[in-house]
Formats: structure tokens, sequence, C-alpha cells
């Protein structure tokens, strides 16, 4: 990888011997196999000895999860905030599987979309909740740099799944508690 390295730098129009290109290769290449370390791993021995048998049927919500990511499409960053929640159907998983989740897919070469189902892919088939939602919001570098160039636009994306889907009121629920303004009607 290093020498492919050199060799970009060179069409570039760069000198890779000089003083401050001269480590660069090898700083690219081990933050490259850092930010896609989630190739190397293993989801479900990541989450393995945190599924617990739990009779709650209250939603359970870890927000504001940040995370960063490269786009498969450029190579650039995006990054952001991922917020999960799910109502237990006599599963549940550790809190802090949920970040380790986020930081699976998201150390991956990735777009935001497939992220987000994956994320909720995964959970469902861990826990088997009797409903969830995923929401993800994030700047994307290549948005923002270059092509359209919208330096304060932010993408969206969600998957629900079960009663996130079906229960307005329970949507309402979950999109009050991360933060973004919606209120749950009364009756």
């Amino acid at each position: 990888m290093e020498e492919h390295i050199k060799e970009i730098l060179k069409i570039l129009g760069e000198n890779p011997e000089r003083d401050g290109l001269i480590a660069t290769p090898k700083r690219v290449k081990e933050s490259f196999l850092e930010l896609t370390k989630g190739y190397k791993e293993n989801i479900y021995d990541l989450c393995k000895g945190a599924i617990f048998e739990e009779k709650s049927k209250s939603m359970v919500l870890v927000r504001d999860i940040s995370f960063y990511s490269l786009c498969e499409h450029h190579l650039l960053p995006f990054f952001g905030k991922a917020h999960i929640a799910y109502i237990p159907d006599g599963k549940i998983i550790g809190l802090s599987k949920l970040p380790r989740i986020v930081e699976h897919f998201s150390r991956k070469l990735q777009v935001q979309e497939r992220m987000t189902e994956e994320i909720a892919e995964t959970i469902s088939s861990l826990i088997k909740p009797y409903g969830m939602g995923v929401l993800i919001e994030a700047m994307h570098l290549c948005m923002v740099m270059r092509g359209v160039q919208k330096e304060n636009s932010i993408a969206v994306t969600s998957s629900l799944r079960g009663s996130f889907l079906r229960d307005e009121r329970t949507r309402l629920e979950f999109l009050a508690l991360i933060g973004r303004g919606f209120k749950i009607p009364t009756p």
C-alpha cells in the first residue's frame, strides 16, 4: 500500500522523498487500516455475552452516538451521530454494545443509507425487539469540500421496524426523545 501511495503523490505532482512527505505513505496506510477496521471484526463476536433475558417492554434509547466513516464513492470522511432505540420483546442488549455496533459498521467504506440498515438488521437479528428505530445524521465532506460544496448540509437516514413503523405514537416518542422537536400528541 505504501508504494501505491507514493505513486499517487507523484501523480499529484509531489515529491514523496521531500522532508514533509517521507513518512506520509506509512501514515496513510496506518490511517486507512484503522478507519476500515470493521472488515477485520466479527460483529457477533463483539456482542457475544451481552444479550440478556428481560421482561421489560419500555423503550431503550442510546442517542448521540458519534461516528466517523469513509464515503465509498470518494474515500472522503462523513461523520455525525446515530440514535438507536428499541422496545424489548424478551431480550435486551448491553447498552455499550449499541455504540460498538455503530463503530463496527462505520469503520468500513460506506454509504450512510446502507450503514443505517446494517445497524438495524444486526440489532434485530440479535434481540428480535418488538420494534426499533435507527436514525443517523451526518455531514459528508464529499458534499462539502467538492461537487455541490454545501457546507451546512446534513443527511438524515432512518430505519424503522416493528412498532416504530406501525405505531405513530411510538415513532413520535422516539423522535421526541432524540430531541428533534416533535411533540407527542395527547389523546
